[in-house]
């Protein structure tokens, strides 16, 4: 995953803990828009949760921080 990517989602993931609690679960989904404006984008996230991870549809926003830090190192 491309270090822009791998950056937002870490950042999307701490805001929604920050607003809903260390529990909070996350979709790839929430990474994007509502609209379809980057599609090459969207389907590199949703190769590495889905293809590359086999991730549920919601996972641990944590989970996801610690994940995509680890790829950072």
């Amino acid at each position: 995953m491309r270090r822009s990517l791998q950056d937002k989602v870490i950042s999307v993931c701490q805001k929604k803990i920050a607003q809903k609690g260390e529990g909070v679960g996350v979709s790839f989904y929430a990474f994007f828009a509502n609209k379809n404006d980057d599609p090459e984008l969207l389907m590199e996230a949703a190769t590495w949760w889905i293809q590359t991870h086999k991730l549920d549809h919601f996972e641990k926003a944590k989970k996801i921080i610690e994940m995509v830090s680890a790829e950072q190192s």
